[in-house]
């Protein structure tokens, strides 16, 4: 297993991602550093998008960092299979999409077309502990 990269923190008693085969599959990340959420609260459709982008961009980081540290030396993610994307948002908040785009943005940075996930953007009432966002991931490995 490669554990080079530090795991983001557990918030519970779970493993930031597991491995079955070559399929890895990720706990949900919220924008944490260091166990301490960036950005609390809802996202509001009044602030611009861009108000997000960092917070949604650390939680994509944190799920992907949890399934590189399942490769093996030698391996690599050799695609994105699953990407969600937890949003806790105001009743009048609708670019779920656009949100999720900076995630999909990140990944396509690190990964390339390996990055290039079948995705979903869903809207919730709440997160763990008053977090905007939620990315769980499903990857290959090889």
């Amino acid at each position: 297993m490669n554990t080079e990269r530090k795991n983001p923190v557990p918030q519970g008693k779970y493993a930031p991602a597991v491995r079955r085969g070559e399929l890895i599959f990720t706990a949900g990340m919220t924008p944490r550093r260091d166990g301490v959420l960036l950005l609390a609260g809802r996202v509001r459709a009044s602030e611009p998008l861009e108000t997000y982008r960092e917070a949604v961009r650390l939680a994509a980081a944190n799920a992907l960092t949890a399934a590189q540290n399942m490769l093996a030396d030698g391996e690599r993610i050799a695609q994105v299979l699953s990407l969600s994307v937890f949003i806790c948002a105001e009743p009048d908040f609708t670019a779920h999409a656009k949100l999720a785009d900076f995630a999909s943005e990140y990944l396509d940075a690190e990964l390339g077309a390996a990055g290039a996930a079948a995705r979903t953007s869903v809207g919730v009432a709440t997160l763990p502990g008053g977090a905007p966002v939620e990315i769980q991931m499903i990857c290959a490995a090889e």
